[in-house]
């Protein structure tokens, strides 16, 4: 496990560094934290966890499933586990902290009676 703290710009240079759209600054846990600024297209796939992004810098467009919210600056945004997202119509300076926590299949897993 990668400890540090996320600072921004660090981020930024992990990315430039590694010719790919997101690194990794930290992780605790069940918990990682990462830092994601896709260029032109996102195809990103579900993840296993719930997930929050944090948006840092740009607006656009978050597609979840069929449900299409804008988004800008400073605008919070979740995901369930396992659901289909992307952005779309996303500025040139988009940039987001994306959250990742809990059990695979989410935290609804929790809360689901056991059989």
């Amino acid at each position: 496990m990668q400890q540090v703290d996320g600072h921004l710009n660090a981020a930024r240079a992990g990315v430039a560094s590694a010719s790919q759209n997101w690194v990794q600054p930290f992780a605790h846990g069940s918990m990682r934290c990462v830092y994601f600024a896709p260029r032109g297209h996102d195809d990103q796939q579900p993840h296993s966890q719930d997930e929050l992004y944090v948006v840092i810098s740009g607006n656009g467009v978050l597609v979840r499933g069929s449900d299409r919210t804008a988004f800008n600056m400073g605008d919070t945004l979740f995901v369930a586990a396992g659901v289909e997202h992307h952005f779309v119509d996303f500025s040139d300076d988009f940039e987001c902290w994306a959250i990742f926590w809990g059990p695979a299949g989410g935290e609804s897993e929790l809360l689901r009676p056991q059989s």
